[in-house]
C-alpha cells in the first residue's frame, strides 16, 4: 500500500488572492467555489496535485521547506519577467552566462520559488 499525494498546502494571510496570483502563474482555474475572503482556497491544477491554501495568522518568517519548481514552456527569462508582472519579486539568480542555472523569485506573501530552464532553453545549452 502507498500514499497519494492529494494536494500541496501553502499557508499565507490570504488564501484568496494569493491562489489568484498561483492559478495566474500556472494558467489553471481556483476552485469554482473560491470567493474573496475564504480562509481556504484551491487552485485545480490539470495534472498532478491541487495547490491548497490555507488562511493562517502568523506570517511567514524563514526559508521555505518545501518550495515549489517551474518548467516554463516559453523561455526561463520570459517567465521569469512575466512573473515579475503578476507580482512576484526575485529572491536570488543563479542564471549563469552559459544559460544554464536558475532564478528563485517570491510569491506576493514571501514563498520561494524557483524558474528552471525550458526544454527549449536546455535544448539550447545541451542538456
Amino acid at each position: 500500500m502507498v500514499s497519494v499525494v492529494q494536494n500541496v498546502a501553502i499557508d499565507c494571510a490570504d488564501a484568496y488572492e494569493l491562489a489568484r496570483f498561483w492559478s495566474e502563474v500556472t494558467g489553471s482555474p481556483l476552485d469554482p467555489e473560491a470567493r474573496p475572503g475564504d480562509h481556504e482556497t484551491q487552485v485545480l491544477l490539470s495534472e498532478g496535485p491541487v495547490l491548497y491554501f490555507n488562511q493562517v495568522p502568523e506570517p511567514k518568517t524563514t526559508k521555505n521547506r518545501v518550495h515549489l519548481c517551474l518548467r516554463p514552456e516559453s523561455t526561463r527569462e520570459e517567465e521569469v519577467e512575466r512573473l515579475l508582472s503578476l507580482g512576484a519579486a526575485l529572491f536570488a539568480d543563479h542564471r549563469r552566462p552559459d544559460g544554464t542555472g536558475w532564478a528563485i523569485l517570491t510569491d506576493p506573501e514571501g514563498n520561494e520559488f524557483c524558474v528552471l530552464r525550458s526544454a527549449s532553453d536546455r535544448a539550447a545549452t545541451g542538456g
